[in-house]
């Protein structure tokens, strides 16, 4: 009877779902368009930067300079006069104006330090603080090479071979279309169970559950198997139609082990759901713990910024997240193609912090029910 009360209270969740159109609406966005647009739209990503350049050298390697800066990048170089380039910058027309002085490739021939005047419009901040970096290496490349004909060994002593694993042509699309996806399904999973345990609070149906000869877990087992069934079917269709199809991001490992591992993550994020959802009174005030529980996991997880690089209390202290394991294992199948001999240990930890999360949700769910009794 616990199985079949289980089966049949998943399927109540699931038939309620299918009523609520502006929850699927959420789940068909969260997992087509959200994901297209972050991956073709990453904010760190320099494209199309608009760049001027005031030439008064006007010699070999002030031009070469200057036709170093090309799409994607940049936007072709505007050539403007000294006297221009404060109002252009004024006036939001470039975000990186360049000044090569007068007698540049005399004085870098003649083994002197000249300097160029780069100017950066800092209020663009995403490509500002890459783009400067950007600019450095092109120049520098420029005038190394530039130097290379005029000296008896032009062969540098050390040529750096740079090959990039895994994604060799640095795409930062691929990394963001698998990051959002993986964002996404710790957001719906938490959304969908908290929600849904907030309606039927605020719908009256808890009362009616509570005169069926049910128990508490078997409401919450409902609850939490329906919604992580939606959120794994909407992860397998999103893998395999917009991040593979539309995005052609190639997928190296398994996608099979990636959705078992999707379901041990929704095991202990479903239950976190639970747990907000019998903390919150209202919706607003779930909307609110979301915001202070979903950022963090997000964030401090390693799939917006790598955990090396984060202090290491941060790093130990995540540990008891779902969500840092989960990005582990999700990387290292999808992107490394790793089997289950490399990521068993991330499966086992998300089994047991599923399991633990479950268990104090489940009594915090019998206290509320206790207290509606």
């Amino acid at each position: 009877m616990h199985a079949a009360n289980i089966f049949h209270l998943g399927i109540k969740e699931l038939r309620s779902l299918l009523r609520d159109p502006v929850i699927l609406f959420l789940i068909l966005y969260a997992f087509s368009l959200a994901i297209y647009v972050s991956a073709t739209a990453m904010p760190e990503t320099l494209h199309k930067a608009p760049i001027a350049i005031v030439d008064e050298d006007r010699s070999p390697l002030s031009s070469r300079i200057i036709d170093a800066f090309y799409p994607p990048y940049f936007l072709p170089p505007a050539l403007i006069s000294q006297a221009e380039m404060d109002a252009r910058m004024d006036a939001g027309l470039d975000t990186f104006a360049i000044n090569i002085p007068p007698d540049f490739q005399r004085d870098v021939l003649a083994g002197r330090s000249p300097t160029i005047q780069l100017n950066v419009d800092a209020t663009r901040m995403s490509q500002a603080f890459t783009g400067s970096g950007y600019i450095q290496t092109i120049i520098s490349g420029e005038i190394s090479s530039f130097l290379q004909g005029y000296r008896a060994n032009p062969t540098p002593p050390v040529d750096l071979a740079l090959r990039a694993r895994f994604n060799p042509q640095l795409n930062k699309s691929w990394f963001g279309a698998v990051m959002k996806v993986i964002d996404n399904v710790t957001m719906l999973s938490i959304i969908l169970t908290g929600a849904a345990l907030i309606r039927e609070r605020e719908h009256g149906n808890v009362e009616h559950l509570l005169v069926m000869p049910v128990t508490p877990f078997e409401i919450m087992a409902g609850k939490v198997w329906a919604m992580a069934l939606v959120v794994l079917a909407a992860t397998a269709c999103s893998l395999i139609f917009v991040v593979q199809g539309m995005l052609e991001v190639p997928i190296e490992g398994s996608i099979l082990l990636f959705l078992a591992g999707a379901a041990l993550h929704l095991f202990a994020t479903t239950s976190l759901g639970i747990f907000l959802g019998t903390v919150a009174r209202s919706m607003p005030q779930f909307g609110l713990l979301m915001m202070l529980i979903l950022l963090p996991l997000q964030i401090l997880s390693g799939s917006v910024t790598p955990r090396e690089s984060m202090p290491e209390f941060v790093q130990f202290a995540m540990l008891a997240a779902p969500n840092t394991h989960f990005v582990i294992l999700a990387q290292a199948i999808l992107y490394r193609g790793a089997g289950l001999a490399v990521v068993w240990p991330q499966f086992v930890t998300l089994a047991l912090i599923g399991t633990t999360l479950f268990g104090l949700s489940l009594a915090r769910f019998r206290k509320t029910l206790a207290t509606m009794a």
